[in-house]
């Protein structure tokens, strides 16, 4: 990937994601699927009403990952149109992919074998599921790249 170098040196620098929203077509059927994955990714959870609305946050120390119910008869969620195409959690390494994938067929969750994928980045190590309505998620490691750019962001 080449680097275009728009970052204005005078800019705010953003130092993380605070919170994802999900919307979802059962509140309770995703509920019970994040519970059981959220809880083997390390997550804690609390719930809140917004805007007449009973939601489900799952957070860590770094982000919070909101459930909020769907108002309408959506559709199934797809990758390919507009909007969001997956959401991917990082670990610290290939042996947590491991362990999750493990937890995950312990719990029933169902997922992708973990394996490299040398075509994303050499390091690339991952396993690919689904929530109950089909938003795409993935587990993968802490890359070097992303160590390299992280330790060293002003050669970045």
């Amino acid at each position: 990937m080449r680097n275009v170098g728009f970052i204005d040196a005078m800019s705010t620098e953003t130092i993380g994601i605070d919170h994802i929203y999900i919307t979802v077509s059962d509140l309770t059927r995703s509920e019970r699927f994040y519970d059981c994955v959220m809880r083997i990714l390390g997550f804690r959870k609390n719930t809140f009403t917004n805007e007449g609305d009973h939601h489900i946050q799952y957070y860590n120390r770094h982000f919070g990952f909101v459930l909020r119910p769907a108002r309408g008869n959506q559709s199934k969620y797809d990758a390919l149109a507009p909007g969001l195409h997956h959401f991917c959690f990082r670990v610290e390494d290939s042996a947590s992919v491991d362990a999750i994938a493990k937890r995950f067929a312990e719990d029933g969750v169902t997922c992708s074998s973990p394996q490299l994928y040398p075509e994303y980045a050499p390091d690339y190590y991952a396993i690919f599921f689904s929530d109950p309505d089909g938003i795409r998620l993935e587990v993968t490691n802490y890359r070097q790249e992303r160590r390299n750019r992280f330790d060293d962001w002003e050669h970045a």
